[in-house]
């Protein structure tokens, strides 16, 4: 596991934009998984700015959403596929035909998430980007979710809940219940790329990294995967920095 330590935001999305610049030049046909979320955002600009002004070309890559909302209405701003569009996908030259989703309007969800499932296992996504929640939950895989767990609906915890109230006008608008990667299929991907900032991400970056590998914390999964790369600003390593032990997956290397 790779810990990249970086001094603000904007270093912070310039290096996680180097691993998917270095990514998409890897292979013909790069497949990519796109998460939502804070930590995300400023990667998602530093992206579309290299496209504009650097020829960053995402025209033969295929992107897969992490996770969405049950219950929005298909024009929804916050629905995470149109969040995607808006932040990414929109303004990059990536053909809205590649950008793939769980169908959450489907009268027969269940069977949509296993189709989903089965899609996301054939396409074999090289990079996967992910953020880590304030409970420890990777996508909407809450505590306590199985580590073998496959793409299904899930009821979102107050906490969750809560943290996403922001994009909303009220509480009451956040939806109760998502589709969601299971930690099963997000470990299928070849690297993993997990961002985190600000301070209340540091407690549980460092269960993820210092703790027990246990379904508490889902993120302490990462620690079981092969490629791993994490990208945090340095209130979001603070805890794990500044922590005596020897549990750190690999040294941490400070950005300028």
């Amino acid at each position: 596991m790779e810990v990249i330590v970086a001094s603000d935001s904007d270093v912070m999305a310039s290096r996680a934009a180097d691993i998917v610049q270095a990514f998409l030049a890897s292979t013909h046909s790069p497949v990519l998984g796109l998460a939502t979320g804070a930590s995300v955002q400023p990667l998602y600009r530093e992206l579309v700015r290299r496209h504009r002004e650097e020829v960053l070309s995402f025209a033969a890559t295929r992107a897969f959403l992490l996770d969405e909302y049950v219950g929005l209405d298909p024009d929804h701003p916050q629905l995470y596929r149109n969040v995607v569009r808006t932040e990414l996908t929109g303004r990059v030259d990536l053909r809205p035909a590649r950008l793939f989703s769980p169908d959450v309007c489907s009268a027969e969800l269940e069977e949509e998430c296993a189709r989903y499932d089965r899609m996301i296992s054939r396409a074999r996504i090289g990079l996967q980007i992910l953020g880590i929640g304030r409970n420890g939950h990777i996508a909407f895989n809450e505590p306590d979710s199985t580590f073998d767990s496959r793409t299904r609906i899930v009821r979102l915890t107050a906490t969750t809940r809560a943290d996403n109230a922001r994009f909303f006008d009220t509480l009451d608008e956040v939806p109760r219940r998502a589709v969601t990667q299971g930690l099963g299929t997000i470990m299928e991907a070849g690297h993993l790329m997990v961002m985190a900032s600000g301070a209340a991400k540091a407690a549980p970056v460092l269960k993820a990294l210092r703790g027990p590998v246990t379904e508490s914390v889902p993120a302490s999964i990462l620690r079981t995967h092969p490629r791993v790369t994490l990208v945090l600003d340095s209130q979001a390593a603070d805890a794990v920095v500044n922590c005596d032990g020897a549990l750190m997956p690999s040294p941490t290397r400070q950005q300028p």
